[in-house]
């Protein structure tokens, strides 16, 4: 879902019968980082999970951990990946809109997105913003990590006045800052990210 039609005709769920270049096969070293820091913490929702190697990763660390995506195709791998690597008494994998996260009935601790954020246009972004905050506990995180549209790269970004648009009364936004984002084809994408660590007002 996006505000640009391009982006809306693009089939994420045909992109997972391959295996697409954001898909690197390990968590991304940013958010393994602030898993290992404490900043990602208790029962942990990763939104746009993709193939779930993020939500893996934070389920070896000993988190409960709930991965949903729109894409069938990559719930199927993670689903997958969770049995073959022992862990899916820790980890779910669930087709799910992002938009309507409070139908799943539960809270979290922290929820992570890598890699959905920076598909929205500023409207969409808010209304995304509203369905997280069904999903958070008051004092959860959201952490998002995105592609920084500073070069002028060719495919979905973001920026800093679309992440505080989104994230606006009863959020608290303790960082923002430039990192990179991990994919299989440089040339495809220039690494530029946005890391955006924000907290639900109690």
């Amino acid at each position: 879902m996006s505000g640009d039609d391009s982006e809306e005709e693009f089939d994420f769920n045909d992109s997972y019968l391959g295996t697409p270049p954001w898909d690197i096969g390990r968590p991304q070293p940013v958010l393994v980082e602030l898993e290992a820091t404490g900043v990602i913490i208790g029962a942990i929702l990763d939104v746009g999970c993709g193939t779930g190697e993020n939500a893996l990763h934070y389920a070896e660390r000993g988190h409960s951990v709930l991965g949903v995506d729109a894409a069938e195709n990559a719930i199927s791998k993670a689903r997958e990946k969770a049995k073959n690597r022992g862990l899916s008494d820790r980890v779910r994998f669930e087709v799910h809109d992002a938009f309507d996260l409070a139908s799943l009935g539960e809270k979290f601790d922290t929820i992570t997105d890598c890699g959905l954020f920076h598909v929205f246009n500023s409207e969409v972004a808010v209304a995304y913003g509203e369905s997280l905050n069904t999903a958070l506990k008051p004092g959860g995180r959201y952490v998002m990590l995105g592609f920084s549209e500073r070069d002028g790269r060719i495919g979905p970004s973001t920026n800093e006045a679309i992440i505080r648009r989104a994230f606006g009364e009863g959020w608290k936004i303790d960082e923002i800052r430039e990192t990179t984002f991990e994919t299989t084809d440089p040339a495809m994408y220039n690494h530029h990210a946005l890391l955006a660590v924000v907290t639900k007002a109690n």
